[in-house]
Parts: structure tokens; sequence; C-alpha cells
């Protein structure tokens, strides 16, 4: 047959009539001789073919540009959010059937400032997972919401302005604007990064109907007795004149104090000195420090920082005194001006001469600080309000059993923060809040507050605001209703409080202000529809339980919003307010330092995406490189970000789409819809590659399930050079360019390439938004408009898990590993190859690679890249003398071990006497410079 066809073309090398010349030797396009798992050379990196057959051959071709860099990179991503409507994404998928709901509650960011590195990380990494849920089908539920209130705010808000000429409502008004400045900025910078939202439709702590829900969550816990006032000792912060909550604080382990121990009855004590404490009422214990004195009023408690420095009452006339701190700068007011002027040597002389002086010594030790102002706080009774938290710890930690941690290493400190709080001062000295709801006595002191009172004033400020409190007059807050309804007595009587809620109680409560269910009216069909208070569907009718499935947040919320959102979400509704908990790290610098101004290594995500003023120094990255940052990072620890890894990330990304880019290349011309093979018509190569993608997409999954998508990298990598680059990729080339366009070969390895860059694509879409839109847009098979996260997650299916596939191509790989480790360093594509295999299993599993004895074109020769395959059962006796040989074993484990063979193999690879066809390179050919059989029929076809 082959001579009969040369024949017809003038037969020889110089007989062929197609005219060949000769041409210095090329690279083979196809002479990869590494074995998996080594290095191969990068996809689209060919040898172009010689003479007139290069238009012949169908190498890549694509529109995808191979880089994208600078402006024309930033350009890019813009124009994919506007033509896939990035904006209207969500809105798409909450209107959109689903039969599951998810939600992912928002933990809101302060509006203090610009977005930094430390939101990116916390956003990107919230936004993946939304991206995932809904890509799987569920109805996500997602309102990003920010904390507003608060005295950093109200700090920068006023600058150098003077508080005390100012009214609360005047602060009020500077705070909302310097708030609302933040917020719009922010929002920005989280649009850019491709966050999915209804950024229209976000929660805000100062919006009205928020503070209602705030207050109908205080009332409750009111009513139960869990909120109370009382003369207690609390944090207080000398330079803020504030209470501080558990969270506000920072301990200085390296703090040093003087430690004065005296012993003396109290009527011995110097007259100046008694009588300013006298006024105190009665005082068990003095702790002075290097800020204001420290008097727990009323309390037989010592607080030291040690327990060995515990003191306790010796007579009932007879008090132990503590003086602790090596000067004071000054003293609270309670002690009075006498007493502001006097230094530690004077409080040590003056018990020296009333012979009470004990012991005298400095100390080291650990004291809490205001994170803010770095200063040491004072611990000072004030009557403040307070939840009682000591009630909630055993029913907080029975429901805290039931929630899912991740890591579950942050569930101890979750406890053991749990376990160190015993109240929770909520009260705050300042004006930029919302006002705690009561009212006092003007005579008796005493305070007005029921469900009545607070029921009205939460109507009040969902309709007009906290800023009503001091805008309206009293009996619009206490209305002659409420008046009777509380056995109170005249308006006239009562003045409003001054103290607003800690800013914890305000995101604590966000639960029943966004994921809290009411009924409201539904204009358009006039029935009743469950529905959040910023009026979105909060749950399905499945869904009865109004818990979000996760709150995400960094690992500081410990003991700050997972802690607040669990204590009252307990005392209200018995429950907590998340069915899993997400606990990342803090992003820090390359060398593991906390972001500093003054260290200068603080990382700007604005400047990662667009750039700084010196681009060679800070290159425009775009908002992908960004998310691959967080997404490789391991997110349960510290995250490193600088230069390095971001350089890191860009080349990566860059690999990525080097792949992709190839496969979209090969795909050209190929449309799924009409032209996929039949999965049992596929060559087995083709088949088994597209198993090894459902088992890619199937570990995906579960990884993105368990928020790591460290690991989604992880196998992405591993899959792309392993399995993709540096096997499969490098066996297909020859069918995909040297075969007939329209071959069922060549269309059998099309179908597993659009197979493979369909999952792959989806696979990293919740990472990489912008390109996988990209790709989407160039992908074969799909109209225009359409957008990949409107077409659902990776479509594996379990028909490509076949008994006996993975055996076979297995097999035969283990062989092809044999064969290459034997001709280091040669191409694969020079030698003719012998496998001999014993008769079993491993036989008849190489017989369905190549059905005939010997072949040039069989499944098993291109899977050896050989140029021609001989199977057998033994090898001849009369071997060349340049043969090379080489045997192995491989063990076939079929129907869970029910069948198993542990089959013999030998190899034997002699140069090959072929000649090497011009067009596909492989020595094929029965004349010099002549094609192949292959190549005659490709050739004699219109191109």
């Amino acid at each position: 047959m082959l001579l009969r066809r040369l024949g017809a073309l003038g037969g020889g090398a110089a007989r062929c009539g197609l005219s060949l010349r000769r041409v210095a030797p090329l690279r083979p396009a196809l002479s990869f001789t590494q074995s998996r798992g080594r290095a191969a050379a990068p996809p689209g990196d060919e040898a172009q073919p010689a003479g007139n057959h290069r238009h012949t051959v169908l190498l890549p071709r694509t529109s995808f540009p191979m880089k994208l860099a600078g402006q024309e990179l930033l350009e890019r991503e813009l124009q994919i959010q506007r033509e896939c409507a990035f904006d209207q994404l969500y809105a798409w998928q909450r209107e959109r059937k689903a039969k599951k709901e998810f939600c992912l509650h928002d933990g809101p960011p302060y509006a203090n400032g610009d977005a930094h590195v430390g939101h990116a990380l916390n956003k990107i990494l919230k936004d993946v997972h939304n991206r995932f849920e809904m890509l799987r089908g569920r109805k996500v539920h997602y309102v990003p919401g920010w904390d507003c209130h608060g005295l950093p705010i109200e700090l920068k808000a006023l600058g150098e302005l003077q508080t005390k000429e100012l009214t609360p409502l005047q602060i009020r008004q500077k705070a909302r604007e310097f708030a609302e400045g933040a917020i719009a900025r922010q929002r920005a910078a989280f649009q850019r990064w491709g966050v999915m939202a209804d950024w229209q439709n976000c929660y805000y702590t100062f919006n009205g109907q928020y503070e209602a829900a705030q207050l109908r969550v205080f009332e409750d816990m009111h009513s139960k007795g869990l909120i109370y006032q009382d003369y207690k000792p609390v944090f207080w912060s000398p330079s803020t004149r504030t209470a501080l909550a558990e969270a506000e604080l920072e301990y200085n382990t390296e703090h040093v104090s003087k430690a004065v121990y005296a012993t003396f009855p109290l009527t011995t004590l110097p007259s100046k000195l008694a009588s300013s404490l006298g006024a105190l009422g009665k005082v068990s214990v003095l702790v002075w420090t290097t800020q204001p004195w420290t008097i727990p009023a009323n309390q037989a408690v010592c607080f030291m920082p040690k327990a060995q420095y515990s003191l306790v009452k010796r007579t009932d006339n007879e008090q132990l005194l503590l003086v602790a701190t090596e000067r004071i700068a000054s003293l609270t007011s309670a002690l009075g001006t006498d007493m502001q002027s006097l230094a530690t040597f004077i409080v040590i002389s003056m018990l020296r001469a009333a012979a009470a002086l004990v012991k005298e010594e400095e100390c080291v030790h650990s004291y809490p600080y205001d994170w803010r102002s770095k200063k040491p706080v004072v611990i000072r009774a004030s009557k403040q309000w307070f939840i009682n938290t000591a009630n909630l710890k055993d029913k907080a930690k029975e429901v805290l059993q039931k929630v899912r941690v991740m890591p579950e290493s942050a569930r101890a400190s979750l406890l053991a923060m749990l376990d160190r709080r015993t109240y929770w001062c909520i009260s705050r000295q300042r004006s930029w809040g919302v006002p705690i709801p009561v009212f006092y006595h003007k005579e008796t002191r005493q305070p007005l507050i029921n469900k009545h009172t607070v029921a009205h004033i939460a109507k009040v400020f969902a309709e007009k605001g906290s800023d009503s409190w001091w805008e309206e007059p009293l009996e619009t807050l206490l209305p002659p209703d409420v008046l009777k309804k509380s056995k109170a007595g005249a308006v006239t009587d009562y003045e409003r409080g001054e103290d607003v809620l800690d800013i914890w109680f305000d995101s604590g409560t966000s639960w029943a202000a966004v994921l809290q269910v009411g009924e409201e009216d539904d204009r358009a069909s006039s029935t009743k529809t469950k529905r959040g208070w910023f009026g979105l569907s909060s749950a399905t009718k499945q869904e009865a339980d109004p818990r979000a499935d996760v709150y995400v947040e960094g690992k500081d919320q410990l003991g700050g919003w997972f802690q607040s959102s669990l204590l009252t979400s307990v005392a209200v509704r018995n429950k907590a307010p998340y069915k899993a908990l997400v606990v990342h790290g803090f992003a820090v610098s390359e060398k593991r330092e906390k972001m500093s101004k003054s260290l200068g290594n603080v990382v700007d995500p604005d400047i990662v995406i667009h750039g700084g003023p010196d681009l060679a120094a800070s290159p425009a990255y775009g908002a992908d490189v960004l998310r691959w940052w967080v997404a490789e990072s391991n997110v349960f620890s510290e995250v490193q970000i600088g230069p390095k890894a971001l350089n890191s990330a860009r080349e990566s990304v860059n690999k990525l789409r080097n792949t992709l880019r190839f496969l979209l290349g090969n795909l050209q011309g190929f449309d799924p819809r009409t032209q996929t093979v039949d999965s049992k018509d596929m060559y087995y190569i083709d088949q088994y590659l597209l198993h090894l993608l459902r088992e890619y997409s199937i570990k995906v999954t579960d990884a993105y399930n368990e928020f790591d998508c460290g690991r989604v990298i992880r196998l992405l990598q591993a899959f792309i050079t392993r399995d993709l680059s540096n096997f499969y990729f490098s066996i297909i080339k020859d069918r995909l360019y040297c075969d007939a366009e329209n071959s069922v070969g060549r269309r059998s390895c099309q179908t597993a390439l659009e197979e493979i860059l369909d999952g792959v694509t989806r696979s990293i879409a919740p990472i990489l938004p912008h390109l996988a839109e990209e790709v989407y847009q160039h992908a074969p098979g799909h109209d225009d408009g359409e957008t990949l996260f409107r077409s659902g997650w990776i479509k594996s299916s379990s028909v490509w898990r076949k008994p006996g596939l993975e055996e076979a191509v297995e097999g035969a790989c283990a062989i092809r590993d044999s064969f290459l480790s034997s001709i280091p360093g040669r191409n694969a594509v020079e030698y003719d190859l012998t496998i001999a295999v014993e008769p079993g299993l491993l036989f008849e599993l190489m017989e369905s690679l190549q059905e005939e004895p010997t072949s040039t074109s069989s499944q098993l020769t291109e899977l050896m890249m050989a140029s021609r395959t001989t199977l057998t059962s033994a090898l001849p006796r009369d071997l060349p003398s340049d043969t090379i040989t080489n045997n192995g074993s491989f063990l076939i484990n079929l129907e869970g071990g029910v069948i198993r063979e542990d089959s013999a193999y030998t190899i034997a690879a002699v140069p090959i006497s072929l000649s090497r066809c011009p067009r596909c390179r492989r020595y094929t050919s029965d004349t010099p410079e002549c094609l192949c059989p292959r190549c005659q029929t490709v050739h004699g076809q219109p191109q």
C-alpha cells in the first residue's frame, strides 16, 4: 500500500513530486524526552516545519495575548469588569432560582481611613469563597458593611479642633462626614479588587434602621437582667478620657513599676493623705501607676500584675497599701488638687514616717496599654453600664461546640478569651455613637429604662436616626403614653443620658440588623415575605435558621467581633450567630515585621494594582495578582507581602496565562457543540486526562470548601506542571499538529483539551475572575455575551472514571518511564521500541492501546513517544548489538483489590531504520525526504 502511494507520486527521494529541499536540521517539534515530572519546553515553543509543508501543519492560533502588563493590563481588567457586568453579578445571582442559600456575614471594617492590605486579605478571601459558592449554584447572601462610630473616627474628624467648643451634634456631623468619605474610598477599592456585592445596598452602623435593631437587642438583654449599671473597675484611657474594652488593649510585658508595701491603721495615716482617701469612701487597695491613681472603690480586690503581689486585709481597721510607680504625671480629679503634686518619694516618706513601710522594690510586669495612644491605662472605678458575661459564658461555650472553627487551633484562643471576660463595659463617654437609651431622674438620679422607653426610642431612631437623641425635644423621646406605661412621673423630672454604646456592641449586634428575619409587605404581590432589615431576602423557604454560614475575620477578632457577636446572640436567641468561623492571620512584611509607616514597610494595595510613581520599583500588578497573593498564602498564619511575594505572584499568573493560551490556540476551529467525540470513542490518553481532570476538580472543590485557597493553588500548579505540560502536552502535539484536521484522533484530543480548558478556567475563576472571564471570551462554544460566572462550576462527569482505563495508561506510563530513563539526553522519536510483556492482564491492557503487533501510529506508540512500537510476549533472540534494554514490573489493582497482578515487562530500544518525515519530523518514512504515510494522506486533502 505504501509503495503504491509513493509510486503514484513518482517514487523515491527524487521522485516524491513535492519539491523537497534540504534545510538545516531544526529541533524536532516532538522531541520531548522527559518522563512525567521532568521539565518540559513551554507550551507553544514549537519548531516550525520546513519547506512548503509549513501551511499544512495545524499549529496553535489564538488572539488571546500571551502577556499583559502596565496600562494595557489595567485597562483590560476594567474592560472585563464592564463587559462581564461585575457590578450586576450579585443582583443576578440573588434573583435566580437556587435550592440552597449561602450566607457569609461581613464583619464591618472601620471607616477611619483608606483601604489597606489587611482589608485586601480579608475582602478577597471572602470574595473567593462567595464566588465559589455562587458558581456551585448557591444563592449567596453577602451584605458589605462598615463600622462607623467610635473614638478614632471622632478624633480624626475633629483634628486640631477643641471639642469643648463644639456641641455633640457638631461633633457628630463632622464624624459622620469623615466616615462617609472613608467608606466611599474603601468601597471603590473593594470594587476595583473585583469583590462581588451590591455596593449600593450595604449596611452602616450609623444607619437609623441598624441603630434601631441594635437598641432592640439592648432592650432584650436589659429586660433579662444581663445589662446593668454599677461601679466597677474599668480600663480607663487618660489620653482619650474613655473606658476601654478586652479588645482595645495591648499588654506591655516590660512595664516597670516601683512596688511599695505598707501596713498601717487608717487612723495613723498622714492627715493630707487620709483626708483625700476618706473622701473616696472605703478603700481596700490603692495601685499607683505611671498614670493616675488606680482606685477600685468598694472592692476588696487587688488588681496586681502577678499573683505574688496580691494583697488582703489584715484586720478590720488595718489596710495594706500598695504604691507602684517611678513617677506620677497627674492624679485623677477624684483625689483633689492637693494630691496632684505628690511624687512617689513623698508618699514613701509619709509611709516611713508613719512606721507603715514594709518593703520597697522595683518590678517588671505585664500591664495593659491603650492600643491607640500606646500609654498605660488606669484601672479605676466609675459608674458605667455593663453586660454580665459571667451569666452567658456557659451557654456560649455550649453553642461553640457546634460551631466549626478553621483552623481548629483557634478554638482554644476563642475559649480562653471568653473565660477572661467576667463582664463587659459597654458605655462610653463620647458623642459619636449610639446613645444608651436611658433617662435619669433629676433628683434621685435613678435610671428610667424599660421595654416601653427603648421600643419607642428605637422607632424614633429608625425614622430619624440617632441624632434625634440630641435634636428632638424630650417630649418626643418620652411621650405621655410611654411615661404612663412606664409608671413614671412628669417628663420634666427627667433628663437624657450622655453615654454612648461601645462600638463592639455596635458591630456585635450586626446579626440582628443584617441577618435577623422580619416580616414586611411586598407591594408587588401584596403578600408577606421574609426580608432582612436592608430589604434583602435573608433565607430561602427551606432555611429557617437565621444564622450565617460563616464569619471570616482576622485573629484579632477572637476577642472582638467574633466574641461580641456570640455573646449578644446567645443572650437574645440562645444560639451562635454563625455556623462556622474562619480565622486568618495578619499581613506582615517579608521580614515578618508588623507593617508600620515608621519602618517604611507598608504595602498600599492601590499601588500594588496601579503602580507607584516609579514604575520600575513599583510596577502595576493589577487586581488578579493581588488576589493570587491572597489565595497563594497560608492565610491561617501570618501572610507576608512585599516585592518578592508580588513578583512571584505575577510570574505564576503569567505562567498560568501561557498554559491557557496554549489550550486556546489548539482549540482554534473546534466547536464543542458539534465536534465533540463521544467518550467511548476517544483515545485512552485523552480519556485518562479527563479522569485526572475529574480527580483534580474533586480535590479543588474540597479545598475551596475548607477555605484553603493555598491548597487550590498547589493543586492547580501540580495538575498543570505534572499532568499537562510535562506529560499530556508533550505527547499529543504530533496528533494535534500533524493529523488531519477532522480526524477522530485530533477531535478526540480537542474534546479533552476543551474540557481541560473549561475545568481549569472555572477552578481558578474565584481567585482570578478577570483572567477567567477573559479566557471564557476566547474559548469555543459560547455565544456572545455569555459570562463564566453565570454558567456554573466545573462540569466533571462520572463517565470519565472507567475501570481499567487508569491501569492501562498508568501501565503504559511505567513502561514509558523505563524507556525514557534508559536513553538519557536522546530523543525518543529516534528509536524503534519493542515491549515484551508476560501474558496476562498487563498484556491485555497494552493490546487495548495497540491491536496490531507493530505500529507507527498506535496509541501505545504515541504514549511511548517513539517512532515505531512492537508489542510482543517475548523479546526476539537476535537483537542488534546496539540494543538498549531495561525491565520492570507494574502492579495492577482492580475492583478494590479483588483483582491484583504484578506483571513483568522488558523493553528493547534500537535506533530506528526508517527515515525522518520532513512534515511531522518523526522517523516513519520509508524513503529519505519523503512524507510518511500519515502525512501523505493528510497532505493530499484540501487544506
